[in-house]
């Protein structure tokens, strides 16, 4: 194949799959006909080198994680103040913590569900890390305890401290009830475990709906969203988000990123 048509390949083959390119493509420098045979010759190579599509696939991917995780990250930026020092939002970790790790969740959240042993075995290995808990119970309105259970944490925090929240938000997981499925004596059993003997009736909303507001903001669209940076000076460099449940080894690997950024 002659260069000048390879070429010509590649570039059509990157417009038909990139909106973005297709937006600021120069315009056209063949002809009708050579634009059509060009068609031909790409349907052909495509068809015999599928390998091709696989890779322009995985690249459009990378470059539509990494422009999305930019935005994140500014985001995180515009909004670090109410992250990182919401006097509301249950906190543990030193003072002195370079990391912060923050989770918005919901207790019904299967996902939240699978994330929470995760997130224990980080924190038993990394306690050098200020772990964040925003309370957002987006299936509240689906399921009563979602809302109670969230309630009932916050009042832990606030009677107890951030031992015994941890405490609560671990026992409520460690049930496996999700989905429907936690029921009032989880919620008291876990209350009690963390040293509330009777189930308060305190409720926080103003709480919630400040942690809502906040997650849109950032564009988080559903649970859990997990925001990984520093305490002090953070860059977009600096800044990752998971807007899914990821592993124990990838939430390491973004602590480990905040830690030694320059």
């Amino acid at each position: 194949m002659k260069l000048k048509t390879l070429t010509a390949l590649l570039v059509t083959t990157y417009i038909i799959f990139d909106p973005m390119a297709q937006a600021s493509a120069p315009q056209p420098v063949f002809t009708p006909e050579q634009e059509a045979r060009i068609g031909e010759i790409a349907s052909e190579y495509l068809v015999a080198h599928p390998e091709i599509l696989v890779r322009v696939s995985q690249k459009l991917q990378e470059q539509q994680q990494l422009r999305k995780q930019k935005l994140y990250a500014l985001n995180v930026m515009e909004h670090q103040t109410k992250l990182l020092q919401d006097p509301d939002t249950p906190t543990i970790g030193p003072e002195g913590a370079r990391v912060a790790v923050i989770e918005f969740f919901d207790y019904q959240c299967v996902f939240c569900s699978q994330f929470a042993p995760e997130l224990e075995k980080v924190m038993k290995t990394q306690p050098d890390v200020r772990y964040i808990f925003k309370e957002w119970p987006i299936f509240g309105s689906r399921w009563e305890a979602s809302l109670q259970a969230a309630h009932q944490g916050l009042t832990v925090w606030k009677e107890k401290g951030p031992e015994a929240y941890v405490t609560y938000h671990n026992a409520i997981y460690a049930t496996g009830h999700y989905e429907g499925k936690l029921t009032a004596g989880d919620i008291q059993a876990a209350a009690t475990k963390a040293g509330v003997n009777a189930t308060n009736e305190a409720s926080h909303p103003a709480i919630l709906e400040k942690n809502g507001t906040l997650a849109e903001s950032l564009g988080l669209t559903g649970t859990p969203g997990i925001i990984v940076m520093p305490l002090t000076g953070a860059t977009p460099d600096t800044i990752t988000v998971f807007p899914e449940a990821v592993t124990a080894e990838k939430l390491l690997a973004a602590i480990q990123k905040a830690t030694f950024a320059k």
